[in-house]
Order: C-alpha cells, then structure tokens, then sequence
C-alpha cells in the first residue's frame, strides 16, 4: 500500500491541486445556511482528511499540457513526472518531451511538511545550460508559462492557512463540502493569493473544484477536476483546468492531462538531484 502524505488543496500537478466559488460558479453568491446544520466537520477537520488521503508513492506518470490563450489558439507541450515519498515530504521530478523549444526542461521539487521550512524549486533551462533556483519571492510566477505558478507546484502544510467551512453543496450531483481558505501573511506574499474557496468530494476527499483570488490585477483563477480515475486504488485527477479570468473574461486558461500512472515503481531517491535534472530525458 503506497504511503500516505501531506496534500493540500494547491498542489498535485503531483499534486495539486486547483473553478468556482459556489456550486453555481458565482464568487459572489452567498454561502450555504448553515445555521440549521448539526454535527459538521469544521474547515480544518476536512482539509486533515484532503491532507491525509492515500495519493500514492514511487509513482511515475506522463502530462499534457496545453496552453490556451485569449483567441483559443492552442500550444500542447509533453512531461515525464516522477514523485517519490521521503518520509513525510515529497520529492518531483518533471522533464518536458516536446516540443523542441522546451525539451529537456526540468523542473526539481523538494515538497517539505514542515511549515516552518520552505520548498526547495530548481528550473533547469537546457538552452542556457543553467539551473535556477526558484525564490520564495518568484513563485506567485507562471509555472512555464501556463496558468499553474511555481506555489501550485507544492503542497502547503495546512497550518500556513485557516479554513471555514462555508456549508454544504454538490457539484455534478456529488455532494461535497466548500471550505475557505485563508493564507498567513508569508504565504499570501510568496503565493499572491489572498483566499480561495475549494469543494471536496465528501465520498472520497478530493479537492475537485476551487476559485482563488489573486493580489494583483483583480484576477480570479479557476480550478476544475474534470475527469477523475482509481488506479490501483487510488483516486487520481486525470485531467484539470486552470483558467485565469478577470470579471467574465477569461485571459488564459491551461488544461492538464494525466496518463500512464504507474505507482510502487523502483526509484532511488538519488534520482531527485540537481545532477540529474541537468542530465535529462
């Protein structure tokens, strides 16, 4: 049985993690009443069992990526993705397949549990043959120019956040539970998030849909589960879309497609290094 890790809502491109605010897509809707309610879980106690869900271990994976502007002109870009548990943490490795401009790109990740340590990023650039180390201060940054930034690559401990739980509802007739979530002040500033608002399946604890405000240019980003498989047991969001949209007008939007996951594979944890990402496919 792969181990379980920390998870929260953002991250699981491994990850990951990230459509509408209410179950009627409105951010501004009102909130479900609660006030006639018993016995619900409070915001922290679902995000716990969001965090605490089997996600898989040794799991290797292939991504398409595909960028889609304003125009709904289209760019399709291939990865390799690699994650292995450390203990509590989670290493990631991707490598971008194609197209040419952006093979061998490699991103390295060191996904830490502990709230008092920041993640570790590298983005290796075969073009220049130079490896850079994503700062705490560049991660609200795009993420190879999709709608995914450098923050969303991680898995925050839950304990940079608070959370209230808004209420009940359902989504594509499954019900589930809309909490909100309120980053620290170091957080909102590495991420350039001020809250989001996310819906988790009440079956099986998947993050399915969530709208995050953004600090700058009054933008709201979108996230939506749209296809969700059990492999090996294990629920795996297959395929996800992050748009970026300011009042109605959508800017950009990237879907991201999961295939050929494979868990319990043999890798050693040397393939997590610097080294390594430089190498490439």
């Amino acid at each position: 049985m792969p181990n379980r890790r920390k998870n929260t809502a953002l991250a699981s491109i491994t990850l990951l993690l990230l459509a509408a605010a209410t179950a009627s897509s409105d951010p501004g809707a009102p909130s479900p009443d609660l006030s006639s309610q018993k016995e619900l879980p409070t915001g922290r106690q679902v995000m716990d069992w969001v965090d605490e869900r089997d996600d898989g271990d040794n799991s290797v994976s292939q991504l398409k990526m595909i960028l889609i502007d304003k125009r709904g002109k289209k760019r399709v870009r291939t990865m390799r993705n690699i994650t292995k548990d450390r203990g509590k943490d989670t290493l990631a490795l991707i490598f971008f397949v194609s197209p040419a401009d952006v093979k061998n790109t490699g991103f390295l990740n060191f996904d830490y549990d502990d709230a008092d340590r920041d993640d570790d990023q590298w983005l290796y650039l075969p073009a220049l043959k130079k490896t850079k180390r994503i700062a705490g201060g560049d991660k609200s940054g795009s993420f190879m120019g999709s709608d995914f930034s450098y923050a969303d690559m991680s898995s925050p401990p839950l304990d940079r956040y608070s959370f209230t739980l808004m209420g009940e509802t359902e989504v594509k007739d499954v019900p589930v539970w809309q909490i909100e979530s309120i980053p620290n002040e170091k957080e909102s500033k590495e991420t350039g998030y001020t809250k989001s608002v996310n819906f988790v399946r009440q079956d099986n604890h998947v993050l399915i849909r969530s709208v995050i405000w953004l600090k700058k240019g009054k933008r709201l980003k979108y996230m939506n589960v749209d296809k969700l498989e059990l492999i090996d047991g294990i629920w795996v969001p297959t395929a996800i879309t992050m748009s970026t949209r300011k009042g109605k007008k959508v800017l950009h939007k990237t879907r991201l497609e999961v295939s050929n996951v494979k868990f319990n594979q043999p890798l050693d944890e040397d393939v997590f290094s610097i080294r390594r990402l430089e190498k490439g496919l």
